[in-house]
């Protein structure tokens, strides 16, 4: 069970090598969190990710999951619950393709799409399902961003994210008074392994930032939280720019 200030003492980061994931871990660890599923492809990065955070003192497994293969969520993120209640769910993983090898490989174009949409609805459904069932918890959605409004440059993935967010939001109105909080995190440009040799956008952070904003927002019982904060006005003010103006804009 999570105590007053929203720490969860167990938690399944779905994308288990996922550098936010593992900065969020790690920060609960430092406060409450004693039981780690990480989720993902089996590799010896999966592997290190667990004894980086088994050094922090927390009971950490690995769990295999892959998020093009749907059909084994139900099975394989279902046991994990009749195991023993989880606190929280950190949906974290996701790819950012090559949008302009993407645009001319349908078939590239798919899997980020399935990967980032598809996937995510089908193990997000199902750890909420197992989260109501529990009668508590809370799912951590991690957005983007990108999908506020689709731009030239990445909107392959900036699309994926779109639906992810609006599909996050839809099924927090699902959960609302089952005793499940699903809350939807939107970075900007996060300095990561995935951003290596992109140029950074302005506003950018850090997966310590956003795991940062993360915990805030569980003490806090957010629905969205920003990263940072001053997005949200970014944002808010680029929706309603003109679609000749905005195609112009260096964004």
């Amino acid at each position: 069970m999570k105590d007053a200030f929203g720490a969860p003492q167990s938690l399944l980061v779905l994308g288990g090598t996922s550098e936010i994931g593992l900065a969020t871990a790690r920060r609960l660890i430092a406060r409450r969190t004693r039981v780690v599923w990480l989720a993902g492809r089996p590799s010896p990065a999966l592997a290190a990710a667990a004894d980086s955070l088994r050094v922090l003192g927390a009971v950490v497994h690995t769990v295999p999951f892959d998020a093009l293969d749907t059909e084994s969520h139900e099975e394989r993120l279902g046991k994990l619950f009749t195991e023993g209640d989880i606190d929280m769910v950190l949906l974290a993983f996701g790819v950012l393709g090559d949008q302009a090898r993407d645009e001319s490989d349908p078939l590239a174009a798919v899997r980020v799409a399935q990967t980032n949409y598809t996937g995510a609805v089908s193990a997000g459904l199902v750890c909420a399902q197992a989260l109501q069932a529990q009668g508590h918890g809370s799912l951590v959605v991690l957005s983007s961003v990108a999908g506020e409004r689709a731009r030239r440059a990445n909107f392959i993935y900036g699309s994926s994210k779109a639906g992810l967010d609006a599909f996050a939001q839809g099924l927090g109105d699902a959960m609302h008074g089952t005793g499940v909080q699903v809350m939807v995190v939107r970075p900007g440009f996060v300095r990561s392994k995935m951003t290596e040799g992109l140029a950074a956008a302005p506003l950018a952070t850090t997966p310590e930032a956003v795991a940062t904003a993360i915990e805030l927002g569980l003490r806090r019982r957010s629905e969205t939280v920003w990263v940072p904060g001053s997005l949200r006005v970014v944002m808010s003010a680029l929706r309603h720019v003109p679609r000749g103006v905005f195609r112009r804009l260096p964004v």
